[in-house]
């Protein structure tokens, strides 16, 4: 598991840290974990050409210690001080010993000749867009053929929430200190991330901020059924889904349920048709849920309408004391009538897109995982919040971070696989949040698998889940 720690978390255990060791240690130890990192990306150290981009402070003197360390393995390096008066004065010493030149002319820099450019700027402490001098050195770094490498975090993304307000850095990868941040792997800085390497500082972290579950974790979560396992052991999940105008989701979210355990589904609902001629293997119900018979986990909504027969399924699912994962028309019903799931006590799973999200009066804003803690902790349900990064939270503020995925997830249909994927987990008997961040892996898992071969339909989706829980077994 990754564990996701804040700026103020990550400060405040340097502090602890910078207490009981010598002055300079820390930093030296992360500049050179740094430099480990970018001979690794560069392949080389004689003859590698660097140019640094040095801002104020301790994020410039990473940057200027690294550089040092670089210059003697061969590297000839530069470095442009966008703050000349305010440059690290050791680490500035220190690059000036080991061979280093230092410029104050973007110009002089060569940026247009580097094989590599350090982005030493603002770090964790940065907020706001970059100043012009910055912006300008980050244009002709981008436009140049040097790997973009970011010191901790890309300049100009803000390290808990990943907002990006202006200018910032587009690293191709990022080395960060001590812990990843919630930022690099959230809300736009995830896209200007890049690759996230991490440089253990030996830091006495709190608990986390948010998680990211691994493929392995994700495994442990999908045990293969054993001798004494029957079709009603492994998680019965019933399907209100679809209609006469898009029977399509209801076939769509049966199928990802039946694709994610091989235990039993049942559906109930008016694309009957649909999903019996799709899904044999699924007991269909042209009925209300109640008609479905016994089940463990309900999912209510992709693609039901948003009349009085869906508002009126809806009411009778979440009056039950089954676990309920509620989509798409479904939320917009719940988002008029909030007090279905307030204090509701079974598990309740919301699982809104931006728009969806928005519908029930919260404050989306910058902060995705903010927001979604907010959300989950006003109804007392989990919350997950789809996006390039889907976020998990439910209501005591438990956290997760997607970390798989594809932008190719961006199409019709996707959202109702990820409610069934979901929703069968839900029937297992995982406790909700886990149940939500897991199958969010699991779905850009298999996401990633089909847009493989190119541009994806959600029907691919489905079809890709089996191979993408195979992968996670495995990791081939």
């Amino acid at each position: 598991m990754t564990a996701l720690h804040t700026a103020d978390q990550v400060r405040a255990a340097e502090a602890a840290v910078l207490a009981r060791t010598p002055e300079g240690a820390l930093m030296q130890r992360a500049a050179t974990g740094l430099a480990t990192v970018c001979l690794r990306l560069a392949g080389r150290g004689a003859g590698l050409r660097v140019v640094l981009l040095v801002g104020a402070g301790g994020n410039g003197g990473d940057a200027l210690w690294a550089g040092s360390f670089l210059a003697r393995r061969g590297a000839a390096v530069t470095a442009l001080l966008l703050d000349p008066d305010r440059a690290h004065p050791a680490g500035l010493a220190g690059l000036r010993r080991a061979g280093g030149r230092v410029v104050r002319d973007v110009a002089a820099a060569g940026l247009d000749r580097a094989d590599l450019v350090l982005d030493g700027i603002t770090g964790i402490s940065g907020r706001g867009g970059l100043r012009p001098a910055a912006a300008d050195a980050v244009s002709r770094a981008v436009a140049g053929p040097g790997l973009l490498v970011a010191v901790d975090v890309p300049s100009g993304v803000d390290a808990d929430t990943g907002a990006v307000a202006g200018e910032a850095f587009p690293a191709q990868h990022t080395v960060t200190f001590g812990a990843v941040k919630p930022g690099l792997v959230v809300g736009q800085g995830r896209g200007y991330a890049g690759r996230v390497h991490l440089v253990d500082l030996g830091l006495d972290l709190p608990a986390p901020s948010a998680r990211q579950l691994t493929d392995a974790e994700v495994a442990d979560l999908l045990p293969d059924p054993g001798s004494g396992d029957d079709k009603y052991s492994q998680g019965v999940v019933g399907v209100h889904a679809g209609s006469a105008t898009y029977p399509g989701a209801a076939v769509l979210c049966t199928g990802a349920a039946l694709r994610t355990r091989p235990g039993l589904v049942r559906y109930a609902g008016s694309a009957v048709d649909g999903v019996r001629a799709a899904w044999p293997e699924a007991i269909v119900t042209d009925g209300r849920p109640a008609d479905a018979g016994r089940v463990q986990a309900w999912v209510v909504g992709p693609g039901a309408g948003t009349d009085d027969d869906a508002q009126a399924a809806l009411a009778e699912v979440l009056a039950t004391d089954l676990p309920v994962l509620v989509d798409a028309d479904a939320l917009t019903l719940l988002a008029r009538s909030p007090e279905l799931v307030r204090g509701r006590s079974a598990a309740t799973v919301l699982t809104p897109h931006d728009r969806e999200f928005t519908r029930f009066g919260w404050d989306l804003g910058a902060d995705r995982i903010g927001a979604t803690r907010a959300a989950a902790a006003d109804l007392g349900v989990t919350v997950l919040l789809k996006g390039d990064a889907t976020v998990v939270a439910d209501a005591d503020g438990t956290t997760f971070v997607n970390g798989t995925g594809t932008p190719w997830l961006a199409t019709a249909g996707t959202g109702d696989v990820l409610s069934g994927v979901v929703g069968a987990l839900l029937a297992t008997g995982l406790p909700a949040v886990e149940a939500a961040a897991a199958g969010a892996h699991l779905h850009g898992r298999a996401g990633q698998l089909a847009a493989a071969a190119g541009p994806l339909i959600a029907s691919d989706v489905v079809a890709h889940l089996p191979a993408a829980v195979h992968l996670l077994r495995t990791g081939a």
